[in-house]
């Protein structure tokens, strides 16, 4: 199974940027489809995008469309989150995961242990 370390969460403006790095270990991520999820206080964690396996597809939720962009580098085991227009809304813990088909969410079945995004008004 792969091991999954969030990083790069903090404390940003609305309207400013961060940039989350999910670093893997113990399998290439290549041959998974990895996502990014995210949970607010008192609410359910929610999908935010996810790349299919070796990254030729990306699928995001509609509410980061245009503001967040996940990249992969599987030579370095590393998976990206560049947030853009950060809105209050966006706060959250945000996960990095790692499953077998993109569409699938239930099928993420590895996961980090988040990293703390607040965003202030």
């Amino acid at each position: 199974q792969v091991q999954l370390v969030e990083s790069g969460g903090g404390l940003v403006q609305a309207g400013g940027s961060l940039r989350l790095s999910c670093a893997a270990s113990g399998r290439i991520i290549s041959s998974y489809a990895m996502g990014w999820f995210r949970q607010a206080p008192g609410k359910e964690r929610e999908f935010v995008v996810a790349s299919s396996r070796y990254g030729g597809i990306t699928y995001y939720a509609d509410s980061v469309k245009g503001r967040f962009t996940i990249s992969r580098d599987n030579a370095k085991n590393m998976v990206y989150l560049q947030m853009h227009s950060l809105k209050p809304e966006d706060t959250a813990v945000y996960y990095c995961a790692a499953g077998t088909y993109y569409r699938d969410y239930e099928s993420f079945g590895s996961w980090g242990q988040g990293t703390q995004v607040t965003v202030s008004s």
